[in-house]
């Protein structure tokens, strides 16, 4: 039995986008100087988390260090400006207007990602969606920290926060779809009767819609 309307979850990067957009933001705000340098202050942690590859910690130290006593606002403004460059050159065509189709139908569109909130939020406002969850930089006294705000955004974490977000808006799984292309997403995907894996295949606008 459904509960709500449908609800649309995409994961962003390599999904909707067709490159990563995490590290492309993190060159234009520092350059790579500014993320060898964010490497650099913590040179036993950084080695420790290659070492492990552990990507969590790898975004908190180079997220944290590339962005750590910047101003929100001035990197809310670039945030901004690299949402709408990605819009105008690097979206998957066949998955935004498959994004779209949910629109129209009256669905809940969600981006769930790993990639990061001073770009990913315009650029979900940009693209009409009702939601944005993703990983977020502490901030306070409107500057940045040199820590995120909570977890990393991918794997289990993704499908926590989303249904946490299904939760608080009365919403259920029962007609969830859910859109990714990598072992991240799976958690999310797992979660959804309709589960959607990104490949290199072209997805057709409209999908046939079949009962679970």
């Amino acid at each position: 039995m459904n509960h709500g309307p449908a609800v649309a979850a995409f994961d962003v990067d390599h999904t909707i986008t067709r490159h990563d957009c995490v590290s492309r933001f993190l060159v234009r705000l520092g350059g790579r100087r500014g993320i060898a340098s964010a490497l650099g202050r913590r040179p036993v942690r950084s080695i420790t988390a290659a070492v492990r590859r552990d990507r969590d910690d790898l975004k908190e130290i180079v997220a944290g260090g590339v962005l750590t006593g910047r101003y929100v606002a001035d990197v809310d403004r670039d945030g901004r400006s690299f949402a709408a460059d990605v819009l105008a050159v690097d979206l998957r065509a066949d998955v935004v207007a498959r994004l779209r189709w949910h629109l129209r139908a009256g669905h809940r569109v969600v981006l769930v990602s790993a990639s990061l909130g001073p770009y990913l939020r315009p650029f979900g406002e940009l693209l009409g969606v009702h939601a944005v969850l993703c990983t977020e930089v502490a901030h306070e006294a409107g500057l940045y920290l040199d820590r995120l705000d909570g977890r990393n955004c991918r794997g289990e974490e993704k499908a926590a926060r989303l249904s946490a977000w299904l939760a608080e808006h009365g919403l259920s799984t029962d007609d969830l779809w859910c859109y990714g292309d990598s072992a991240g997403d799976a958690p999310m995907l797992a979660l959804s009767p309709r589960p959607v894996w990104v490949t290199g295949a072209r997805l057709p606008v409209a999908p046939e819609v079949v009962d679970p």
